[in-house]
């Protein structure tokens, strides 16, 4: 069987944009009801790019889930996986944004239904076909939707597929910062990709030097590191190479899926280039520097439009650079 979807596990959810930006909530006046949430942003980028992707999840059944549902539809994404519930709403995340488009969130989820979807809905062969897992941390909570991490990761590893975790952090949906970072720390080792930023890797590993850093997210199965710097590019680190990738200076309208949009758009070119769970210790510098590269393109396009998924480019935006 030919392994190519990308599988995503996680909350999907809306995205309230707010109708202007440099400003505070109390001064937003309106907000426009977007398609969000880190999971299914990276099975957006994915797809978008040509490939295929599938995501586990669960949403409300009200309209904030059937539009999820439709909209991840459009966009090329599996959604034969997704269950409905009538027991929570659909998680909903209000976002303001700053001047230079970076974003503060204000979440409604106690509980949502991605939270309690149960271990019992991923099934074995989701991902007989699957290129690679990725998820991140904010449904790795002490709710149902941990445990279903925990199968999904078992069944990836069962199928050889790449396992890819970027933390995400969202303090604010967390009883304590501590119980963050123990979550984190015990989830990195069971990923073969770690996605980390520059604004969390002194949380997550108590070092704000990414080289001492480094031994601390090389554990149990991770093979390769992808550490991003927003404007300033990102480094691709594995146990043989370093990359580095800089980043174009763009006018960034919005940041919101910029970081789900790196990982979708790096997991789409590594499948490309036809690598595997197997070779990413092995990868050449040159083919870890051109995936870093598409990488950093494919944010910088993003940025200059409004939403997450909405706004990644796809092969057909000027492909000339995007490549």
């Amino acid at each position: 069987m030919n392994k190519e979807v990308l599988v995503a596990i996680g909350e999907a959810l809306i995205d309230m944009i707010p109708d202007k930006n440099g400003c505070e909530f109390g001064e937003v006046t309106s907000f426009s009801p977007k398609l969000g949430g880190a999971p299914a942003n990276v099975c957006g980028a994915y797809s978008k790019l040509g490939g295929y992707s599938r995501l586990l999840t669960q949403l409300g059944d009200d309209p904030f889930g059937h539009k999820i549902l439709n909209e991840l539809s459009d966009f090329g994404v599996d959604v034969s996986c997704i269950s409905l519930t009538d027991k929570a709403n659909t998680a909903l995340a209000f976002v303001s944004l700053a001047a230079d488009g970076n974003r503060t969130f204000s979440f409604y989820r106690k509980p949502s239904a991605d939270m309690l979807c149960s271990h019992e809905k991923v099934r074995a062969e989701y991902f007989k076909d699957a290129f690679a897992l990725h998820f991140c941390s904010v449904d790795l909570g002490d709710f149902p939707m941990r445990d279903a991490h925990r199968a999904a990761i078992t069944y990836a590893r069962d199928n050889n597929a790449i396992v890819s975790f970027d933390p995400n952090l969202r303090f604010q949906l967390w009883e304590s910062k501590e119980e963050l970072r123990r979550t984190v720390t015990e989830f990195i080792p069971l990923a073969d990709v770690i996605k980390v930023s520059d604004e969390e890797i002194g949380f997550i590993t108590g070092e704000d030097n990414i080289d001492k850093a480094l031994p601390k997210l090389f554990a149990g199965n991770v093979k390769m590191v992808l550490y991003t710097c927003g404007s300033r590019g990102a480094y691709a680190f594995t146990k043989t190479y370093r990359v580095f990738s800089e980043g174009r200076k763009v006018n960034a309208v919005d940041t919101t899926g910029a970081g789900d949009g790196f990982i979708g758009s790096f997991l789409w070119k590594l499948h490309s280039l036809g690598i595997t769970v197997d070779e990413l210790e092995s990868i050449p510098e040159n083919t870890l520097k051109e995936c870093l590269d598409f990488s950093n393109e494919f944010c910088s396009r993003s940025v200059q439009r409004t939403g997450a998924i909405a706004s990644y480019p796809d092969m057909s935006d000027n492909t000339d650079s995007v490549r």
